[in-house]
């Protein structure tokens, strides 16, 4: 190969085809697996994460909880809006996070949660913002896309089993199922080539980033319903 032409290729902001895109910003999911095969081996920051799952309860909230401690220690909060249950906080302490930093956003009285996912998405202050919600229209996902990029923030759209994906403008698309006593990542869509097999991951065990005391309460939740 032509020296410069290899020179320009060995510049990391150049993708080919096939190969996992680099992400302008990333942050590390605290599983070796999964940062593996994520574009700038981590979650895209000031984008959209479309995350389908096959049932609840599997430890998908577990798969995120590095990340977001990660995000508070950096002087950032945490957003939730709608989720279909009351988290449960003793667990969430336990992984590492700060509840003053974490707001939970249930919409009553005529406010609307759609509204309230792109204001906390565009928010500064705001590391990432996860919502439970069955947007379906265009126009209000590439709405949300440009709200998380302006902000900077992490944004998932949780889609719960029975609705299906429907943001082509979000950056990562991932599938949640359980498959023998761990989480199966299917990722289905990602800025690179596609990804034939999904990844394993043993939410109680696996992470790198949880002290020891959030790894215990990992485990425990394992054999419950999870986080």
């Amino acid at each position: 190969m032509n020296p410069a032409l290899a020179a320009v290729l060995a510049n990391p902001a150049i993708w080919r085809g096939g190969e996992c895109a680099p992400e302008p910003a990333a942050i590390p999911s605290g599983y070796a697996a999964l940062d593996a095969v994520l574009p700038g081996r981590g979650w895209p920051e000031g984008a959209l994460t479309e995350i389908v799952l096959a049932r609840e309860g599997i430890g998908e909230l577990r798969l995120a909880l590095p990340a977001l401690a990660r995000l508070q220690a950096a002087g950032r909060d945490v957003v939730w809006i709608m989720p279909p249950h009351v988290p449960y906080a003793p667990a969430l302490v336990a992984a590492g996070l700060d509840l003053s930093r974490l707001a939970v956003v249930r919409c009553r009285g005529g406010t609307d949660p759609l509204w309230a996912f792109e204001q906390a998405l565009r928010a500064p202050e705001c590391g990432a913002a996860f919502a439970w919600l069955p947007v379906q229209d265009d126009r209000a996902l590439r709405r949300l896309a440009v709200a998380a990029r302006e902000g900077r923030t992490w944004g998932v759209l949780w889609r719960r089993p029975g609705q299906h994906a429907a943001a082509a403008t979000a950056a990562l698309r991932l599938a949640l199922a359980p498959r023998d006593g761990k989480l199966a990542v299917q990722v289905q869509k990602r800025r690179g080539g596609e990804l034939a097999q999904p990844v394993l991951i043993d939410v109680a065990r696996d992470a790198l980033d949880l002290p020891a005391a959030a790894l215990a309460a990992a485990r425990r939740l394992h054999a419950g319903a999870g986080a």
